[in-house]
């Protein structure tokens, strides 16, 4: 009999100590991967959202017009008059949604040596 009781106290405080281990794995859902699976899946809505004429920014940073798109995958971007790039529509960081966020990017209090406007060359 009390052997019996021996297993019934083993097998709760097993259950105690796996508790904690179950209680970390939730918060790490909730703090670590569903915010990345949100964050991947508004990437995928943007890339798809691209289009002809849209202001883009590059994951390098570079500012651009989408002025084609060939397949699903490559898209050609205007990033200066008479210069175009051919890119992967993965490469899209971001759609510029007015010029006022473009030209806050060139100017601001970020601008070195406490300028307003964008670098001068001397």
């Amino acid at each position: 009999m009390f052997a019996l009781l021996a297993q019934d106290s083993q097998g709760g405080s097993s259950l105690v100590a796996f508790l904690p281990l179950l209680l970390m794995g939730v918060i790490f859902y909730f703090l670590l991967i569903r915010p990345q699976q949100r964050r991947a899946k508004a990437q995928q809505a943007l890339l798809r959202s691209v289009e002809v004429g849209d202001e883009i920014v590059t994951t390098a940073g570079v500012f651009g017009t989408v002025t084609e798109i060939d397949d699903d995958d490559v898209i050609t971007v205007e990033i200066a008059p008479g210069t175009r790039v051919r890119m992967v529509r993965a490469g899209v960081g971001r759609i510029v949604e007015d010029e006022e966020e473009h030209e806050e990017a060139l100017e601001g209090p970020d601008a070195p040596d406490g300028q307003d406007g964008p670098i001068q060359q001397t």
